[in-house]
């Protein structure tokens, strides 16, 4: 019997939309999108809030319980990467993080139509297979 994987779908942000979107501000690429969002009952979040909410969790707590928590402190100390996580989004559908196939793959579709030098660059598709994804630092 095969596997099943569960899907995510992410948007890279051209710099103004990515400031928009966290800011909560008005911007004309905001409409279409806060759309396509609705229909799904989807949300996003950048994936720099969301290691920051991941160290910010772990600081408080204890690091020790965190394996990735030195990785992901390193990452959003990087400025390079900072910028770049502050562009990337994650689309959660019903508070989830994955979902199945054929949702990410019709917000795949809707968000890809939507690709413009002022908004959303690029739409990215990842699935849960372990063989298909970087694996977690072993420290």
């Amino acid at each position: 019997m095969a596997s099943t994987w569960q899907f995510q779908i992410r948007i890279a942000a051209s710099r103004k939309l990515a400031e928009a979107l966290r800011e909560g501000r008005a911007y004309s690429a905001l409409d279409p999108l806060n759309e396509i969002l609705r229909a799904h009952n989807a949300t996003l979040k950048s994936q720099f809030d969301a290691f920051m909410d991941y160290v910010t969790e772990a600081e408080r707590t204890d690091p020790d319980n965190y394996p990735l928590y030195e990785w992901t402190r390193a990452s959003v100390d990087n400025p390079e990467k900072k910028a770049k996580y502050l562009r990337v989004f994650t689309v959660y559908v019903d508070g989830e993080e994955i979902y199945g196939a054929e949702t990410a793959d019709r917000l795949q579709a809707e968000l890809t139509a939507l690709i413009d030098a002022d908004g959303i660059e690029r739409v990215m598709k990842f699935d849960t297979n372990p063989a298909n994804n970087p694996q977690p630092p072993r420290q």
